[in-house]
């Protein structure tokens, strides 16, 4: 199990537990991605966590493949699939390398409030883009917190991770972030900032 794995384990229950932070947010985001999905797609989510926008976001997919690196977090996933299963989501523990997530491919790749956390970014873009068919949209939303922000978090998160109270967080720059995906072999679509004026990048992505 990986220091990621251990960590996410831990805090589990207590972050299942935590209400949407930004429920305006969270909702454009879903309405934008669900512009970008169909009923007939195969889609991929990585770093799902309790499943919550996976279960909302199924019925606008053929079939939604959702995997987390937690083993307790996709155990509150299955929890809450067995109290309304739309039918078409498969909850699934796998790591975020080309080896351990699922075979695919998929149509679209989801990747919310994840890439930030991801201790090597272009490998993970590269493994999310090898499960992609050709043409098939890899859609995320990343915490861009370099810039300003990292001269007043990085001393506070370093403490705490210190104490395993953090998991790895990279300070990227919206711009920074745009250009791993690009660099990764994908031409970006649509961004934007939900909620605006912050620092959560919403991409969407074609592979090239």
């Amino acid at each position: 199990m990986t220091g990621s794995a251990r960590f996410w384990d831990r805090v589990a229950r207590k972050y299942a537990a935590r209400p949407v932070g930004d429920p305006e947010a969270y909702h454009a985001t879903l309405e934008r991605t669900k512009a970008h999905l169909k009923a007939d797609q195969r889609v991929l989510e990585v770093g799902c966590g309790t499943g919550t926008t996976a279960l909302i976001l199924a019925p606008a997919t053929g079939h939604l493949t959702a995997t987390d690196v937690s083993g307790e977090m996709i155990a509150i996933a299955r929890e809450k699939l067995s109290a309304g299963d739309p039918g078409n989501v498969a909850f699934e523990q796998a790591e975020l390398t080309p080896s351990g997530l699922p075979a695919g491919p998929f149509d679209a790749v989801l990747a919310f409030n994840l890439l930030h956390l991801v201790e090597d970014l272009p490998a993970a873009l590269q493994a999310l883009r090898g499960r992609l068919v050709p043409g098939g949209l890899l859609i995320s939303k990343t915490v861009c917190l370099g810039g300003w922000r990292a001269l007043l978090l990085w001393p506070l998160i370093a403490a705490m991770r210190l104490f395993g109270k953090a998991p790895h967080v990279a300070f990227l720059k919206p711009a920074e972030m745009d250009r791993m995906v690009a660099e990764a072999g994908f031409e970006i679509i649509e961004t934007g900032f939900y909620p605006v004026r912050s620092a959560s990048r919403f991409i969407v992505a074609r592979k090239a």
